[in-house]
């Protein structure tokens, strides 16, 4: 995590909506309501939220679920890593715990 403070500030506030929009997302396209998801990101915000799972030992029931859905495109893992504007946030370790979690389960973006 570097730079500008106020630049941090606005890609964190990117962060944060985009977690909102996987939410909404997985409701709409494929009828998940990851309401645990929601309430832990309107409590910690994104980039907290998303840090809590990243760093978690293992992956989270929603994550599990989209798996199952075939749908790990709407994952926080996905999030942080298809914008190179949101790896600033992250640590070099969280961004490998993200591609490692994905390719363990098979995705390929």
């Amino acid at each position: 995590m570097w730079g500008d403070p106020d630049m941090l500030d606005a890609i964190e506030s990117q962060f944060h909506e985009a977690m909102l929009e996987i939410y909404r997302r997985a409701k709409d396209e494929a009828k998940y309501n990851a309401s645990l998801f929601l309430r832990m990101v309107e409590e910690q915000g994104g980039f907290q939220a998303a840090r809590t799972l990243i760093n978690s030992a293992n992956p989270s029931s929603g994550y599990t679920r989209l798996w199952k859905l075939k749908r790990l495109d709407l994952s926080v893992e996905v999030v942080v890593l298809q914008s190179s504007q949101f790896h600033p946030l992250f640590t070099e370790h969280e961004l490998e715990i993200c591609k490692k979690r994905l390719r363990d389960y098979g995705y390929e973006h």
